[in-house]
């Protein structure tokens, strides 16, 4: 995905970059870029970096292996016992939200995916057969209860 690459390429980072790496690349780059170094109108530009560098931090955390495995019990039980609530397609990112209060992303889907999923007979089978398991996720239930 698009999000992904972007991100990894501000932070500096690969595909199997691990969380003390990302969190030590992060830690640099906000040294570098904290808008209290700067002055003017050089402060607004540190402040809209610094603001990117936030995001793509918190995103890339998101879906790193480390967190993945750390939340794969509470992700197996709401996928395999929820129903799903309603659901989004936007730009290749499929939002499912479950029955459970439960929402997690599903990057990279594709259109035709996205297509047999809204017309099959039971799409919670069908997600649970072709998406769960197969497309990267990040749980956004918690980001929402924090903002």
């Amino acid at each position: 995905m698009k999000k992904i690459v972007d991100y990894r390429k501000l932070l500096g980072v690969t595909a199997d970059a691990e969380l003390q790496e990302l969190k030590s690349v992060y830690r640099s780059l906000m040294k570098t870029w904290h808008p209290d170094k700067f002055q003017d109108e050089s402060k607004i530009e540190a402040e809209e970096k610094s603001k990117t560098i936030i995001e793509a931090y918190h995103f890339l955390v998101s879906i790193a292996p480390e967190t993945l495995e750390q939340t794969l019990a509470d992700y197996t039980l709401t996928t395999t016992t929820s129903g799903i609530a309603d659901f989004e397609y936007k730009q290749q990112t499929l939002t499912i939200n479950f029955t459970d209060g439960n929402t997690y992303e599903y990057f990279d889907v594709p259109r035709a995916a996205y297509i047999k999923f809204i017309n099959s007979d039971s799409p919670g089978r069908f997600a649970r057969r072709h998406i769960f398991n197969e497309y990267v996720y990040r749980s956004t239930s918690k980001l929402v209860a924090t903002a």
